[in-house]
């Protein structure tokens, strides 16, 4: 079996997350591109690098963690099983997530404060023609 690299994988993954991402809003009624309607709201998280790259980062980073969305959808689930009729919340997980998995497919990793070219997955953009 081929070694594949940690970053490899973690491209590779991304793309099955983004792959459920559109099954999940398909089979939950929604049209598959109202993912694509909210994907660039969640770059607004790039306004930081306008105040320098250690504000930035830290903006873009929350923005495109899993973890924020993982809990919006936890409580989507939650809010379901009690009859709340929450599913917007839930659509809102799904598309970020989706929008985090397509980042990271695509190479664009979280950042680090030496600025938004560098990536956990490597350089990106100026920074990779430059290495």
């Amino acid at each position: 079996m081929p070694y594949l690299s940690p970053v490899a994988m973690q491209r590779i993954e991304a793309v099955v997350v983004a792959a459920l991402a559109v099954v999940v809003t398909v089979a939950v009624g929604y049209p598959w591109w109202s993912l694509l309607a909210l994907f660039l709201v969640f770059d607004l998280s790039m306004l930081g690098y306008l105040r320098g790259p250690r504000l930035g980062a830290t903006c873009y980073n929350l923005a495109h963690s899993y973890a924020v969305p993982a809990a919006l959808g936890a409580v989507a689930v939650v809010g379901a099983g009690y009859g709340d009729r929450i599913d917007w919340l839930g659509i809102l997980a799904v598309a970020w997530m989706f929008h985090i998995a397509v980042d990271r497919a695509l190479g664009y990793g979280l950042k680090n404060t030496e600025g938004f070219e560098h990536t956990h997955l490597g350089p990106i953009g100026r920074a990779r023609r430059a290495g």
